[in-house]
């Protein structure tokens, strides 16, 4: 949520890679977006809102996944006190609170204040802008419990969270694990929510470490 391709800038990983545009007001549409980006099965790589949407695509469409990353997200319903803060950011904005409303967000982004990566998430604020943000508050609040979904997945699933954030502590993500049959779960020492920004080399380490398990078209190559 009010992230670009650029919350992946620093994380290197082998070509060809598609950013898919996540904008639809439901969680369900986002699905559909994802699985219109590419053909084929794919490798699916989400942070936050992003695996959320993931989810979804692994209860529609299991079959398409050669492999899953869920990175700093939540497969819980939404809770009562999420439903009540996302309505009332959705007021702030319309109201033409838009800044202020991320300036909320901001200090849950990351374990420490580092102004350059507080630059750079203002920078995806702006670019995403006031109506995206609506349209993807709208969609957090359609969401549903995904762990029977991620219990019936049977490609690879690397879950990967910040030992520090603030909002998908790690507890979340042992419980998204447990689900899964073929899971490998990481907490990376320090990081927040954001962790592809804070921690892109252990990230990216992590990350191409478990691509060469995958199928050999999708494998990650050592060099």
């Amino acid at each position: 949520m009010l992230c670009d391709a650029d919350l992946w800038a620093d994380v290197d990983v082998p070509s060809p890679v598609v950013h898919a545009e996540i904008t639809a007001p439901d969680i369900g549409g986002m699905a559909e977006q994802i699985l219109a980006a590419v053909d084929g099965p794919f490798v699916l790589a989400g942070l936050s809102l992003g695996a959320i949407a993931g989810f979804e695509v692994a209860r529609r469409a299991p079959g398409r996944l050669a492999g899953f990353c869920a990175m700093a997200t939540n497969a819980g319903a939404p809770r009562r006190e999420q439903l009540a803060g996302w309505a009332e950011l959705d007021r702030l904005t319309a109201d033409g609170g838009f800044e202020a409303a991320v300036a909320r967000i901001l200090p849950t982004m990351f374990a420490e204040p580092d102004p350059v990566l507080r630059q750079r998430f203002l920078g995806m604020a702006g670019r995403v802008g006031p109506a995206v943000f609506r349209s993807q508050l709208a969609a957090q609040a359609t969401r549903r419990d995904a762990h029977a979904a991620i219990a019936t997945l049977s490609c690879p699933v690397l879950v990967l969270c910040g030992e520090r954030d603030a909002l998908c502590p790690p507890a979340f993500h042992h419980k998204i694990a447990a689900h899964a049959r073929d899971a490998t779960c990481h907490v990376i020492p320090g990081a927040g929510h954001l962790l592809t920004l804070e921690a892109p080399d252990t990230t990216t380490t992590l990350l191409r470490d478990w691509l060469r398990g995958l199928p050999k078209e999708f494998r990650c190559p050592r060099s």
